[in-house]
């Protein structure tokens, strides 16, 4: 108690008299070495502040102690909740996001909803069996920048994505492309692409594309941002651990920063709770080699 008043510049004197300590012996205890909890809580808090660190300041106590028993130390989410505290770091999942759909007000033919969130478990049971695609805009000095996205809904594995000023149906179109290419697939009859009713995903244009590679193509209900909840989720976790954190200039900056995001942080970084706090890519990695 007197260390903690004596950094706030209090008097040493009088907070030894208040608390009926001898001023000889609260700097004999100055004196001493730490604790070996201190020294323990030390150790471990440079390791937090690594791991926090290079999170880019995002994860909270449930990623970090994952983090730290990975590497063979025994502690608990308590404990290292209670060292964030002290050293006043929090991650930043905590911030809100609401979830926006795209218009739906067109004539266009609507697919059949056959990925349902409610079911998810049942029914994804293996990479590149369920994607989910979606489109969120970003804010930039020069006007929106659009962005199209693909997730494998088994490892949260962003396939594909695909960036631009406006939201014709080539945007999503060329996040479908991304997503094949890398994922080697020619045609297939076990792939269902899901998304929203958005006029871009109803296009004839994307409906010829999910024809020409025997694509089953499923929709949410009217209105319904949680028949999409997987690409929901993954839209907060851009807008909260990025978006909302920064201004950007040009869409070009934007377009850059979100492609290291993907890319070099959340697909092959980002420890992701859902998939036992693995990564995207190495749980898809550990998924194909076990089949």
């Amino acid at each position: 108690m007197v260390e903690e008043l004596a950094f706030e510049q209090q008097d040493i004197s009088l907070c030894c008299r208040t608390l009926q300590i001898s001023s000889s012996g609260y700097y004999a205890w100055l004196k001493r070495p730490l604790s070996e909890r201190k020294t323990e809580d030390e150790r471990v808090w440079q390791k937090i502040k690594q791991h926090w660190e290079g999170s880019r300041k995002t994860y909270g106590r449930l990623r970090l102690t994952k983090k730290l028993k990975s590497e063979g130390e025994v502690i608990g989410k308590n404990r290292v909740e209670k060292i964030m505290k002290k050293n006043n770091i929090q991650g930043i999942g905590k911030k809100k996001f609401k979830p926006m759909t795209t218009t739906t007000n067109h004539e266009l033919p609507v697919a059949e909803r056959v990925f349902k969130t409610e079911i998810a478990d049942e029914q994804v049971t293996k990479p590149n069996q369920f994607w989910g695609g979606d489109i969120t805009y970003v804010a930039t000095e020069e006007g929106w920048l659009y962005l199209a996205i693909v997730i494998d809904l088994f490892t949260r594995k962003a396939v594909g994505y695909s960036m631009s000023e406006s939201m014709p149906s080539d945007l999503v179109i060329a996040a479908l492309d991304m997503g094949l290419k890398r994922q080697g697939i020619n045609t297939t009859n076990d792939l269902t692409m899901h998304s929203d009713r958005g006029s871009q995903y109803a296009s004839k244009d994307y409906r010829d594309k999910i024809e020409e590679y025997k694509i089953v193509q499923s929709m949410s209900r009217k209105g319904n941002c949680y028949d999409n909840a997987f690409i929901e989720s993954f839209f907060r976790t851009l807008k909260v651990e990025l978006i909302y954190n920064r201004k950007f200039k040009t869409r070009e900056e934007a377009r850059k920063t979100i492609f290291e995001f993907i890319e070099v942080w959340y697909n092959r970084q980002r420890l992701h709770s859902s998939l036992d706090y693995m990564t995207p890519e190495a749980y898809e990695l550990k998924q194909l080699a076990a089949a």
